[in-house]
Order: C-alpha cells, then sequence, then structure tokens
C-alpha cells in the first residue's frame, strides 16, 4: 500500500500525468466553444481557443499533480495547512519549501534546458555550413532560432536569481526561509512547465518570429505561434513571482545589525534584478494576452487593417524586453563582485559607488528600449534622447566595471577557476560593451541593426557576462551546495575550452555582420563561407566545452565521491561558516551582524568552527 502511495503521491510523475490529460482536456473543451473554421486571415485551418485551453488547463492539472491545490483546498474545507516535508531522495522531484532545495531544482532544471537550447545552436551553426540550406528549409530554421533564443532568454533569466538567490540569500541576511516559501516552489515548477510548452511548439509547425514575437506576424503565425505565447506568458509570471519574494524577503527579513550597506554585494545584485523582474515582466504578459485575445476571439490590438498597431506591440515588447537584457547582466555584475575580494584577499573597492552604478543600471534601463526602434520609423526628434540615455547607461556600468578592477589591483591574485571565470567575465564584457556603441548610434546602427553583428554584440554581453558569471558561482558554490568538489584538472579544460572557442566563434561574426549577412536567414553570400565555417566549428567546440563540464559534474556526484573541504576558498561570507549540508533552519540562532563581510587582509580571524557561525562573515 506504501508503495501504491507513493507511486501516486504528489511529485513530477504525477503532474506530467495530470498536465497532459488537462491538455487533452482544454483541447476538447476549446473545439466545442470554437470549432475549426479558417480565421479571419484566410490563411490558415486551425482552433487557436483549443490550444490556449489545452495549455491552460494542462498547467493547472500539472501544478495540482504536483501538490499546488492541496493547501487552498484544506483551507476552504476548514483543514490546518502544513508545508510538505521536504526530507528523502524525492523532494526534489516534487513541492518543496526549502530554499535550499529549491536552488538546487533550479539548478538542475535551467541545466536541462539550457542544454535543449545549446543543441538548437548547434544545429543552427551545422546549418550554415553552407551558403545554401542543407536540412532545414527556410521555415523550420526559423523555428529553430526562435526556439534557442525564446529557450535561452526565457529560461536563463533565472539562471541566477533562480539557484543561487533562492539558495544563499536568506543565509546571507541571517534569515531561516524565503518570505513566501509556497510562491518560491511555485515560481520554479511554472518555469519548468514554460520550457516544457516551448518544446511542444515543433508539433504545431513552430514559428516564423524569432525570440521577439514581432507583430502582425504573432497573429499571422500558425498554432506553433501559441506555444510562444504561453511559454513566455508563464516565464513572466515566474519571474514577477520570484522577484516580489526575493524584494520581500530581503527588505523584512534581514537579521538584527544587517544595515543596508552590510549586505552582500551579491545580495544587491538580486535586489536590483527582482526588481527589474517585478516591475518588467508585467508588461511582457500583458502585451502577450494581447496578441492572445487577437488571435482567440479576434480583438485587433496589433492588426493595422482593422485600428491596431503593430508598433504597439514592438513598443511594449522592448519595455520589457530592454530591462530583461540587465535581468541577465546585473547577476553577473554581483557574482563577480562578490568573488573577487575572496580571490583577491583583499576587501571589495568602492563598495558603495559598485551598489549606485547596480541601481543606476536598473533605474536607467527603463529609458533606454527604443534604440531597437531606430530603424523601424521612431519620431526622429526622439531619437537624440535614446541615443543619450543608451550611452548614458554606461557610466554606472563602468562603475562596477571599475570596482572590479580595482579590487583586483595589487591583490594577491589565486588563479582558482571561479577566478579565471570571474576575469573571463571582464574580457567578454568589455567586448560586448564597446559593440553596443555601435548600436546606441542611429546612424551606426541603421548599417548594423538586424545583421550578426548585433546577434555578436549581444551573446558577447549575455553569454560572455551571464553564462560565464554563473559558471564562476557554480564552481565557488557548488561544494557548499552539495557537498561534493570538482575535479581541478576537468574544470580548467572546461574553463579554456569554453573561453578560447567562445571568442572563436563570436568574434568572426562581427566582420560577417558588417559584411552584410542578416540574422534569420538560412542563405548567405558564398564569400562569406569561410567566416561561418570558422564559426560552426569554433561552435562544435564550445558545445564539446559543456560536455567536459557535464562529465565533471558526473565525475564528482557518481564516481569519485570526493568531499569538499568545509571552506575550500576561506571565504569569510557567512554561508561557508554553516555546516555542509546547511542544515533545514539554517541557523541554531538568529545571528547578529556587527562588521564587514570583506574585511580581507585587515588581520581579523577568516574562519572559525562551524558551532560559533554566526559571529563570522561580518556577523557577531
Amino acid at each position: 500500500m506504501s508503495r501504491l502511495r507513493k507511486l501516486i503521491g504528489f511529485h513530477v510523475g504525477t503532474g506530467v500525468l495530470l498536465g497532459v490529460g488537462g491538455w487533452y482536456l482544454g483541447w476538447f473543451i476549446g473545439h466545442h466553444i470554437n470549432a475549426p473554421s479558417l480565421d479571419y486571415f484566410g490563411d490558415t485551418d486551425q482552433n487557436d481557443v483549443a490550444v490556449f485551453l489545452g495549455y491552460l488547463i494542462g498547467t493547472i492539472g500539472f501544478l495540482a499533480g504536483l501538490g499546488f491545490l492541496n493547501y487552498p483546498l484544506a483551507r476552504m474545507a476548514g483543514k490546518p495547512s502544513s508545508l510538505p516535508s521536504t526530507a528523502g531522495s524525492r523532494r526534489s522531484l516534487g513541492m518543496a519549501t526549502d530554499h535550499k532545495v529549491v536552488g538546487i531544482q533550479y539548478l538542475w532544471g535551467i541545466g536541462l534546458f539550457f542544454f535543449v537550447g545549446g543543441l538548437n545552436a548547434m544545429l543552427i551553426r551545422f546549418e550554415l555550413l553552407r551558403p545554401n540550406h542543407q536540412v532545414f528549409p527556410a521555415g523550420q530554421y526559423l523555428t529553430l532560432v526562435g526556439l534557442h533564443g525564446a529557450m535561452m532568454i526565457g529560461i536563463m533569466s533565472s539562471a541566477v536569481l533562480g539557484p543561487f538567490a533562492n539558495y544563499l540569500v536568506p543565509i546571507m541576511i541571517g534569515a531561516r526561509r524565503m518570505a513566501f516559501p509556497r510562491i518560491e516552489a511555485l515560481s520554479f515548477w511554472l518555469l519548468m512547465a514554460a520550457g516544457g510548452i516551448l518544446t511542444t511548439t515543433i508539433f504545431f509547425g513552430g514559428f516564423p518570429t524569432g525570440w521577439t514575437g514581432y507583430a502582425p506576424l504573432i497573429d499571422q503565425g500558425n498554432a506553433g505561434m501559441d506555444s510562444y505565447i504561453v511559454f513566455f506568458a508563464l516565464v513572466g509570471i515566474s519571474m514577477c513571482l520570484i522577484g516580489l519574494n526575493l524584494v520581500v524577503t530581503v527588505i523584512t527579513m534581514r537579521a538584527p545589525g544587517l544595515a543596508w550597506f552590510r549586505l552582500p554585494i551579491f545580495v544587491w545584485g538580486v535586489i536590483c534584478t527582482a526588481a527589474l523582474m517585478a516591475l518588467a515582466s508585467p508588461v511582457l504578459v500583458a502585451v502577450l494576452g494581447m496578441a492572445a485575445l487577437d488571435r482567440t476571439i479576434q480583438t485587433t490590438f496589433f492588426i493595422p487593417a482593422r485600428g491596431g498597431s503593430q508598433y504597439l506591440y514592438e513598443n511594449l515588447f522592448w519595455v520589457f524586453g530592454h530591462p530583461e537584457v540587465y535581468i541577465l547582466a546585473i547577476p553577473g555584475f554581483g557574482i563577480v563582485l562578490e568573488l573577487l575580494p575572496v580571490f583577491a584577499r583583499k576587501p571589495l573597492w568602492g563598495y558603495r559607488l559598485a551598489v549606485a552604478g547596480m541601481l543606476g543600471v536598473t533605474l536607467l534601463s527603463f529609458l533606454v528600449w527604443q534604440h531597437h526602434l531606430f530603424v523601424s520609423g521612431i519620431n526622429s526628434d526622439s531619437r537624440p534622447f535614446y541615443i543619450f540615455s543608451t550611452e548614458l547607461i554606461s557610466v554606472p556600468t563602468g562603475f562596477t566595471f571599475l570596482c572590479g578592477l580595482m579590487t583586483i589591483w595589487r591583490g594577491r591574485l589565486r588563479f582558482t577557476v571561479p577566478m579565471l571565470f570571474c576575469l573571463a567575465w571582464f574580457f567578454n564584457f568589455l567586448i560586448g560593451g564597446l559593440s553596443g556603441v555601435f548600436l546606441s548610434d542611429t546612424p551606426s546602427d541603421v548599417t548594423t541593426h538586424g545583421s550578426f553583428f548585433s546577434m555578436a554584440h549581444f551573446h558577447y554581453t549575455i553569454m560572455g557576462g551571464l553564462v560565464f558569471a554563473f559558471f564562476a558561482a557554480v564552481y565557488y558554490w557548488f561544494p557548499k551546495m552539495t557537498g561534493w568538489a570538482f575535479n581541478e584538472r576537468l574544470a580548467r579544460i572546461h574553463f579554456w575550452t569554453m573561453f578560447i572557442a567562445f571568442n572563436s566563434t563570436f568574434a568572426p561574426l562581427f566582420a560577417v555582420g558588417f559584411l552584410g549577412q542578416s540574422r534569420r536567414t538560412v542563405t548567405y553570400p558564398p564569400n562569406l563561407q569561410f567566416l561561418n565555417d570558422w564559426a560552426s566549428v569554433s561552435a562544435f567546440v564550445l558545445g564539446a566545452s559543456m560536455l567536459v563540464f557535464l562529465a565533471n559534474l558526473v565525475w564528482s556526484k557518481a564516481l569519485a565521491h570526493v568531499r569538499a573541504d568545509a571552506n575550500p576558498w576561506e571565504s569569510r561570507s557567512i554561508e561557508w561558516q554553516l555546516p555542509t549540508p546547511v542544515p533545514p533552519g539554517n541557523f541554531e540562532q538568529t545571528p547578529v551582524f556587527t562588521g564587514d563581510p570583506y574585511g580581507y587582509g585587515t588581520g581579523e580571524p577568516i574562519g572559525v568552527p562551524p558551532a560559533a557561525a554566526p559571529a563570522v562573515g561580518g556577523a557577531g
């Protein structure tokens, strides 16, 4: 009986079964509400109502199978509520309310979809080995590009706040949990449902818009466009929930003595990113809701022939879309500035300047969105303002960059693997920033907009920034989160292969873009084949570097079983003073913070036994 109860209990298997059943139920109801007929464009025969209802009821069924309805149903029945148990080996396969378990769930879930998005990138580069299409015709190629871009943008938006902020922020501020544990769990499983829904677009013919979903294509696309809309809507809801949860947690649950300017710089990066998530993602959900209404009940928000405007979609999308760029970038600032003092053995230089820089980027990110519209009919009188605001945002960005460089200056550097990824972040992000100047000014943007130049700039900024910072965080905090140590040699092979292959892949694409190759086109001039072949082969090596990381992960977790040292980096941060694994309540007693967590080189003790944990890392 106990085995049967476990089999039909609340976990991801039950969630998938109920999700699939809910999808077919929604599909059935939708067909009875709106039988298949020619839509008002007259060029497709599909039932968008059935598809949307299928995804909606399927998502509800998926969450019900995980146990998310237990609490509200119990409260409505007058029964006492309780948090689900997180004990046992299956705790990562269901609804968990321990912030550390949710952080690890995010790490594995994001890794899964990162692999899917990376596989699409390999297929794209394989197709571009020849000037004319080989395997994928133009329509299928567009779907590959869209799947890669949407998966990476949507899922990787939570690549840092999901695993690392959920796991570490409560510990860093001396709290026992997140402010809203059930919402924390909901944000993760909504993201996983979104990733699964996006992959189903291939069964409905894909979508022709790339990751931006521009109108009027979003109205004209086949049923695969519905998968895109639901995916990004769920991503937006998840981002909003995680952002609100983290902001409330930091504001209301800091331990005694932890004033705002005693917060670890990583927590400041989390606050800025969470604020952007909470404020920008509702705009994304709103514009996608309008698109869904256009496709289902024949509203005309984005249909010019009926009084709408596709220009409205573009503006609303980028009101979200450019803060989204910094949702991806600011966590990298926080990670790098958090790690540099540890490996430079000196205090963080210009702590308050770094905080001001991140706050400045957060504010200005809402004032630059129309530089994406320089070639889309923007009023010429407004161009000078957006040129100025776009270039102005480089000033607070430069503050954080300067603080990092000055922390390194004359430090006693230890070139560990996390430090190597931090240094690579500086190199990559500098190239991304300098190339962005060409896109911030209208005259040069007219030449480079929509070309591989802008794509290379974006990858240097986001992959060169976020993904390299993400791996720095993985190698730095993985021993604390799991208790296992990576193989040092494999880790260094991973870094050097990834760093060289990344630059070898995207640096030639600046030249390809200047020479006129457009993004999202499966064909290109024959004289550009050599540079494309070079980029493709380098991309395959970049993909192989991820396999080296995966092999290291399997080695450390399943084969070698080498336990990590209690504090391998000799860090003063409070999370490294706790036992591994961190106990469920984090602290036996609430710590009282009295000092600076970055006091390296001041003669203060770096580490003490775990029993005295509340007395270190700036706590007393």
